[in-house]
């Protein structure tokens, strides 16, 4: 095994579900290069991504925006120390294109293969441009996941919280799509809840059974019942309904993170919260975030908006702070959906 810091200039490839990006970083903390190939276009009509097409569409994109990283870097295939990629969680065969251009790239080169776990990426993504370190309690917000971390260290974490159910972002897209809007929801409801009245409808926080677990399936059930019974009334959502239940359900959201995520801090004795993934992106979430120093006593990190939902960037930063093996048994780590 090889400790990161022989390897300072790593070349990132992420393509774990709908975007293909491609980033270099420096030193774990400073980004050079980051380059996005969005498939928004592509996937909206459908009002979600479609696994096949996502995937066609790494295949003509990957090549890019790994040339575009280096030229952004100003660097050459040779100037750069390790090669990394996301291996998971994620769609197969997105992430099968990724893991396999890196892996090509590190052969060819001889350079090291770095294979990265995704929701380690999002919480390295917290390490850019600022001088956070462990140990700090993490919040990781995702169309997939909600779960709280406690990092002990750049590679070690503690579960101490998850959902027993849907995750933030899929909560978010499906009242999106109970109040119109079209694909992706979540950021138009953050949206539209700036214009509405927070304390119009009076909607539920779940209770679990561990202490820090969350549940968002009864807060979409509730959000459907109101439309249900506005469409009965009226025939359609008018646009005071929509801001309303939109301004409700995110002061919700945000009320039972923000409660779990202090009650952890103080209770696991963490003086540190970040924020990460997809949802960090949210205007509602960050604002909460950022009163808890003077709320609670507690250091806030957020991440810039510009690394929040997936980007290369960040898995090249997961990847400096991630012990190397060289050669063949790096090659032969697996893409894997889960875990």
């Amino acid at each position: 095994m090889t400790n990161h810091p022989a390897y300072p200039t790593i070349l990132a490839i992420e393509s774990s579900c709908d975007d293909t990006a491609a980033a270099v970083v420096r030193d774990g903390r400073t980004v050079l290069s980051n380059v996005v190939a969005s498939q928004l276009a592509t996937h909206a009509p459908y009002g979600g991504v479609i696994p096949e097409l996502a995937a066609r569409a790494h295949v003509g994109a990957a090549s890019e925006v790994l040339q575009a990283a280096l030229a952004q870097a100003n660097l050459s295939l040779a100037e750069v120390d390790a090669v990394a990629a996301t291996l998971g969680p994620g769609l197969m065969g997105s992430l099968l294109i990724g893991a396999t251009a890196a892996k090509t790239l590190a052969l060819l080169t001889n350079k090291p293969f770095v294979g990265v776990h995704h929701l380690q990426g999002h919480v390295a993504s917290c390490y850019l441009g600022s001088a956070l370190q462990p140990p700090f309690l993490c919040l990781l917000v995702s169309g997939g996941h909600t779960q709280l971390l406690g990092v002990e260290g750049y590679t070690q974490s503690r579960l101490l919280g998850s959902t027993l159910d849907d995750a933030v972002g899929e909560a978010y897209d499906k009242v999106a799509r109970l109040l119109g809007l079209p694909y992706p929801g979540g950021p138009l409801l953050d949206a539209l809840a700036g214009e509405g009245d927070p304390k119009a409808f009076a909607l539920p926080q779940a209770r679990t059974q561990g202490a820090y677990d969350f549940s968002f399936s009864g807060l979409k059930t509730a959000c459907l019942r109101h439309v249900e019974a506005e469409e009965a009334r009226h025939g359609a959502l008018n646009e005071t309904f929509q801001r309303d239940l939109a301004a409700s359900f995110q002061a919700t959201v945000v009320a039972t993170l923000v409660k779990k995520v202090v009650a952890c801090a103080k209770a696991e004795g963490y003086g540190t919260v970040a924020l990460a993934g997809g949802v960090s992106a949210n205007g509602a979430l960050r604002a909460a975030f950022e009163a808890l120093p003077a709320a609670e006593g507690l250091a806030v990190q957020l991440p810039q908006r510009g690394f929040c939902t997936d980007n290369a960037a960040m898995i090249a930063v997961a990847a400096y702070y991630t012990p190397l093996a060289v050669g063949p048994p790096a090659l032969a780590m697996d893409v894997f959906s889960r875990g």
